[in-house]
């Protein structure tokens, strides 16, 4: 049986990780439309005759399971955190065995370490979002997967379908499981050393630790390769590659060096000092990431003193100018492999069966992107044609958005089809834009933005770092391209 959290139901962004809506009662018909013949239903209609066979293949493949499908083998559902690891109020993030309802039905959110997919895993996804949500697959800001509209009586058969495809190795710790890492490492010839074998490390170690199973689902550890594309994620661990075989774990804002090989279980310990630090604040202190602790002896020092116990030698950090950072991978092709921008993080199922059978690995990336490996000669082409950005120059990369209406019960406005009625606006603007159906703006990035939220009267307020707010109306994409250009004050 999964637990799905209806009381106080919590609305998700698209690929927000985060945030909150509550209502008494799911809005619409249960039973109905959402629950019945799902919204994904019109567009299993629209592509049933010309998908290449996504129908037969994908739903089945599922269909061939015993329906009901019988109660998975272990155990059903990860253990709410207690309350030293998450404040007096439960962590109330969702995932693939604890579903919220949203208005748009129920949300699971698979983690995916890494964000590394191969096509039968893939496969797996996109055939339960037919089955049992709307259809859509939703690409989440640290590079996790969300499937909405969801019967809550299918969580039984979503454990289970996850579980024998791999994406469901310890059901005590599927929620914790959240590791970026850069997604061209051992493609394309940058970096200073491939992640994939820290990636694996780290994540069976965190699936191991009886005590990792207390970490909010809110907590994220990144792998850096060395090109630095992982620091502007602000996790609460991140492991960067340095040359002569060390890495560099910063966790708290202090860093220390530790030799590459023990790198995965240097950030497994951070997390466990940090869980420890959380047990001793105050009962009703609500922390769930490093950031949020209250003041107390330094965490890096704790985490080196845990390694010395256990033999493991790190050093201080030598200050030295800032190491380098590297923007996200760019929409086009790079050495082995081939980096593709999802507007707005959704993707169709035409355009997730295209991506499942792109290459000989999909690696989801935290900016609602997909770096496909080892990609067919026609990748880019039948991708594009599926609605995705194969190349550089669209303004797509630079907006973002929540789920907004109808999805959300908080929402003030459908915020995705405002966002792409006001694309044209994106070309001048100085930052990056991201649309939030409320003050809540659940999803925003970690890097400088500009924040166009939408308020009680039905319009919409920009805020820009270093400038005062102003109205906009993304019905006038020139007007908002005005207001972006403006100087700086008020």
């Amino acid at each position: 049986m999964v637990i799905v959290r209806g009381a106080a139901r919590r609305g998700y962004g698209a690929g927000g990780e985060g945030g909150n809506d509550r209502r008494s009662a799911v809005r619409g018909a249960v039973g109905g439309r959402r629950y019945g013949a799902r919204a994904g239903d019109g567009e299993r209609r629209r592509y049933g005759d010309g998908r290449g066979g996504l129908t037969g293949r994908w739903i089945g493949m599922l269909a061939a399971m015993p329906s009901p499908l019988p109660r998975p083998a272990v155990p059903p559902a990860s253990p709410a955190p207690p309350a030293s690891a998450a404040g007096s109020r439960g962590d109330a993030c969702p995932g693939a065995l604890r579903l919220h309802l949203a208005d748009d039905g129920g949300l699971a959110r698979v983690r995916i370490p890494g964000g590394v997919l191969d096509a039968g895993q893939a496969e797996v996804l996109g055939a339960l979002a037919l089955r049992h949500g709307d259809g859509d697959l939703h690409l989440t800001s640290r590079g996790n997967v969300q499937l909405r509209g969801l019967d809550p009586a299918s969580g039984d058969a979503l454990g289970r379908a996850l579980a024998e495809a791999g994406l469901l190795p310890s059901p005590a710790h599927e929620r914790v499981r959240n590791i970026v890492a850069s997604p061209l490492s051992g493609l394309d010839g940058h970096g200073v050393r491939p992640v994939r074998a820290w990636l694996r490390a780290l994540d069976a170690g965190l699936c191991g630790s009886a005590r990792a199973a207390a970490l909010s689902g809110r907590f994220l550890f990144a792998l850096d390769d060395g090109r630095g594309d992982m620091t502007a994620l602000r996790a609460d661990v991140t492991v960067r590659a340095l040359p002569q075989d060390e890495a560099l774990v910063s966790v708290g804002g202090a860093r220390f060096v530790v030799a590459a090989d023990d790198a995965p279980r240097a950030a497994l310990r951070a997390a466990e000092v940090f869980l420890d630090a959380v047990a001793r604040a105050p009962e009703s202190t609500r922390v769930w990431r490093v950031a949020e602790l209250p003041d107390g002896p330094p965490l890096a020092e704790a985490v080196r003193d845990r390694l010395a116990d256990e033999g493991v030698p790190t050093r201080t950090a030598v200050a030295g100018p800032p190491l380098p950072e590297a923007a996200p991978p760019a929409p086009g092709p790079y050495p082995g492999a081939l980096a593709v921008h999802v507007p707005l993080g959704r993707l169709s199922p035409t355009a997730w069966r295209e991506l499942a059978h792109a290459g000989t690995e999909l690696r989801l990336t935290p900016w609602r992107g997909v770096v496909v490996a080892g990609p067919a000669e026609d990748a880019a082409a039948r991708l594009a044609g599926a609605g995705l950005v194969t190349a550089p120059g669209s303004p797509w990369p630079r907006v973002g958005a929540c789920v907004g209406q109808p999805g959300c019960a908080r929402a003030r406005a459908d915020v995705r089809g405002d966002a792409a009625r006001a694309l044209p606006a994106v070309a001048v603007s100085p930052l990056p834009l991201y649309w939030s159906a409320c003050e809540r703006r659940c999803g925003r990035p970690a890097e400088p933005h500009a924040d166009v939220v939408a308020g009680p009267d039905g319009g919409y307020l920009l805020s820009v770092p270093g400038r005062a707010p102003r109205p906009v109306d993304p019905a006038d994409p020139a007007r908002l391209a005005a207001a972006l250009r403006a100087p700086t004050g008020p």
